[in-house]
């Protein structure tokens, strides 16, 4: 039975490239001469340092712009509040990996709404749509393909 499986996935390769640029603009940059901004990756994120607030934004921007020349789109990335820290600003950035279960429900919601002879189930960190015709499936993919969601989905192992 042909199936596939959804996912939402980000080449951390291509995050840690983007921080680097990101981290050698700010070196480069005149407005940034002088101030404490960087910005750092962990495991669990990237981390955005500056003076204040603006400077925040200016390194977002500059991240989210380098990222996307690197085919990482911007939904992938959920920004907190700014917040003091050491007598400056950091902002933490959280990279959207994975569908969640409310975010799977929503999905397998959004599929059994189209009346599609498909089913979509939940596992772990993924979706598996299974359906009798291979074009039920790419229905699907072009259903989803025009959908406003709130993280970026890849369509992988699609099989006969």
């Amino acid at each position: 039975m042909p199936s596939f499986d959804i996912v939402s996935e980000i080449d951390h390769h291509e995050l840690s490239n983007s921080v680097d640029q990101t981290a050698r603009e700010i070196a480069n940059r005149f407005d940034f001469k002088g101030t404490t901004s960087k910005i750092t990756q962990s495991d669990t994120g990237v981390a955005i340092f500056g003076d204040n607030d603006f400077q925040l934004e200016q390194i977002k921007t500059i991240f989210l712009t380098k990222a996307a020349k690197r085919g990482m789109d911007a939904l992938s990335f959920a920004f907190k509040d700014p917040q003091p820290y050491q007598g400056n600003v950091k902002m933490d950035m959280h990279v959207k990996e994975g569908i969640d279960k409310e975010f799977g429900k929503k999905l397998t919601q959004l599929i059994k709404s189209e009346k599609l002879k498909v089913q979509a189930s939940i596992q772990d960190q993924q979706i598996r749509v299974t359906g009798k015709k291979r074009d039920d499936l790419q229905q699907v993919i072009t259903f989803l393909k025009g959908q406003t969601l709130d993280q970026p989905l890849q369509f992988q192992n699609f099989r006969d």
